[in-house]
C-alpha cells in the first residue's frame, strides 16, 4: 500500500478514535451521578464564602419591620438557630438603615455573627450608603434603581435615551460601588421578572432576555469601576421563566468572562406543599445542572420554615450533608409491620444526628439491595422480627418491639451517636 494511502488511513482511524472518545466523554458527563458545578469566583459575605469552591449556601429574609430592633434581632436569631447562613432584611428608609446598625450591634453582643444583607429599592442611594456601614452585602434591584416615569404615549426608547439613563445610573451607582469596594463588601444585583424597568420592557419585552440585559447593564458598570464582589439573582414567580433567565445569564456571563456566583430562588412561591414543590422544581433543576451558589426558598410562612426545605433540596442532590438521610420503601402487601409508624419512631429517635444514611425497609425481598448504600438498615424479616444491618452486613435479629432501641445501640456501639 502506498505511503500516502497508509498515512490517510491511519489519520482516519485516529480521527475516529478521537471522535469516539469525545462521544464517550460527553455521554459520561451527561449521565454522571456527580454534579459538576459552574466554576465561579469566590465572593465573601461577611465570613461566609460564596462560590463554586464552597458549599451552596442557605439564606432567608426576616418579615419584621427593621425599625423594630428587638423583634428584628429575635427573628434573625431564630433563623441563625435553625442553620440559616445569611439573613436579608428590608431597608425602605434612612431611619431603617440606621436601625440596622443597632440590630447588628445586638447580634454581636450575643455572639451571633450571621452576615446581613440590606434590601434597597426605589432611588435609595442615601439609604444604601448609610446601610452599607452596617451590613455585609447590599442588594439592589436594577429595575427600580433609577425611577423611570411611565409615559403612556411612548412606543420606544431611542439610543440617546438609553445612554442618558445609563449615565444617570452610573452617576448614582458609583458612590455605592466605591464604598463597597473600599470596605470589601458584596453587592447582589437582584433582577426580578415582575419589576423590570420600562425601557427594558419596551426594548426586550417581559422576557428572560430583558432580565439578562438588565443584569448585564449593572455588571458592566461594576466592571468599569473594577468592582467584582458581585452575586447575581434572576428571580421570577414562574419556575420556567426563572430557569430560562438563570441559564441565559450564566451563558452570557461565562461568554463575556464574568464568573460571578448565582443566587437561586423562585420568588413568591406561595405556601404549603405547592410552595415547596414549586421552589424545588426551579432551584433543584438548576442545581442539578451545576448552576447556583446560594439559595433561598421564598415561602408565605415563617422564614425559619424555609431553611429545612433548602437543606432538603441540597441533600437530595448530594450537594450538602446536613441531616440524616432516611431511605424507606413505599410499603406493600409483603410488609409485616406498620412502616409509617416505624419510620416516625426511627426519625424521632435519630433526626438530631448528622451525616448518616438510615434505611427502613418493609421486607427482605428488596431491602438489602435497595439499602446497600445506607450506613444502617432496619428490615422486616418475618412477622414480629427485625434484622439490623451495618451497610450490607446483617448484624442481628431482634423482636419488632425492640427494633428502634437496638438500632440506637448499634449506632452507639459504632461511636456515631451523639445525645440530642
Amino acid at each position: 500500500m502506498p505511503y500516502n494511502l497508509v498515512k490517510s488511513f491511519l489519520n482516519i482511524k485516529i480521527l475516529m478514535s478521537l471522535t469516539q472518545s469525545k462521544e464517550v466523554n460527553s455521554l459520561s458527563k451527561r449521565y454522571s451521578t456527580h454534579i459538576e458545578r459552574r466554576i465561579t469566583r469566590t465572593v465573601m459575605v461577611g465570613d461566609v464564602a460564596i462560590g463554586s469552591d464552597y458549599p451552596v449556601r442557605v439564606q432567608s429574609m426576616i418579615n419584621e419591620d427593621t425599625m423594630d430592633v428587638e423583634n428584628a434581632y429575635l427573628a434573625i436569631k431564630r433563623l441563625h438557630d435553625v442553620g440559616c447562613e445569611i439573613v436579608r432584611l428590608t431597608v425602605p428608609s434612612l431611619a431603617h438603615a440606621k436601625a440596622v446598625g443597632d440590630i447588628k450591634a445586638k447580634l454581636l453582643e450575643n455572639n451571633i455573627n450571621t452576615p446581613l444583607v440590606a434590601d434597597v429599592h426605589h432611588n435609595g442611594m442615601k439609604i444604601a450608603m448609610e446601610v452599607a456601614k452596617h451590613v455585609d452585602k447590599v442588594r439592589i434591584n436594577p429595575g427600580l434603581f433609577v425611577f423611570e416615569k411611565s409615559d403612556p404615549t411612548r412606543t420606544e426608547y431611542t439610543d440617546e435615551e438609553f445612554e442618558t439613563i445609563k449615565q444617570t445610573i452610573l452617576k448614582r451607582f458609583t458612590p455605592l460601588v466605591e464604598v463597597l469596594k473600599a470596605e470589601n463588601k458584596a453587592l447582589r444585583i437582584g433582577v426580578n421578572h415582575g419589576s423590570l424597568s420600562e425601557r427594558m420592557l419596551f426594548t426586550y419585552g417581559d422576557t428572560p432576555l430583558g432580565m439578562t440585559e438588565s443584569a448585564m447593564e449593572f455588571v458592566k458598570i461594576c466592571d468599569e469601576l473594577d468592582f467584582h464582589n458581585i452575586i447575581i439573582s434572576m428571580k421570577a414567580s414562574r419556575a420556567p421563566v426563572m430557569m430560562a433567565a438563570y441559564r441565559m445569564i450564566a451563558d452570557r456571563l461565562d461568554s463575556e468572562g464574568y464568573n460571578y456566583p448565582l443566587h437561586l430562588g423562585v420568588t413568591e412561591a406561595g405556601d404549603g406543599d405547592y410552595g415547596r414543590i414549586k421552589s424545588t422544581a426551579g432551584i433543584g433543576t438548576l442545581l442539578a445542572e451545576g448552576l447556583g451558589d446560594t439559595i433561598r426558598v421564598s415561602l408565605t410562612e415563617a422564614p425559619e420554615k424555609e431553611i429545612p426545605v433548602c437543606y432538603s433540596i441540597l441533600q437530595s442532590l448530594g450537594l450538602r450533608k446536613t441531616m440524616v438521610e432516611y431511605i424507606s420503601c413505599p410499603s406493600c402487601g409483603r410488609t409485616l409491620f406498620n412502616l409509617e409508624e416505624v419510620v416516625d419512631k426511627v426519625r424521632n429517635a435519630t433526626s438530631h444526628l448528622t451525616g448518616l444514611d438510615i434505611a427502613i425497609m418493609g421486607c427482605i425481598v428488596n431491602g438489602p439491595g435497595e439499602m446497600a448504600d445506607a450506613d444502617y438498615g432496619y428490615v422486616g424479616k418475618g412477622k414480629g422480627t427485625i434484622a439490623l444491618y451495618r451497610r450490607k452486613e446483617e448484624i442481628k435479629r431482634v423482636p419488632e418491639d425492640e427494633g428502634v432501641n437496638a438500632l440506637i445501640q448499634l449506632i452507639k456501639d459504632d461511636g456515631k451517636w451523639i445525645d440530642p
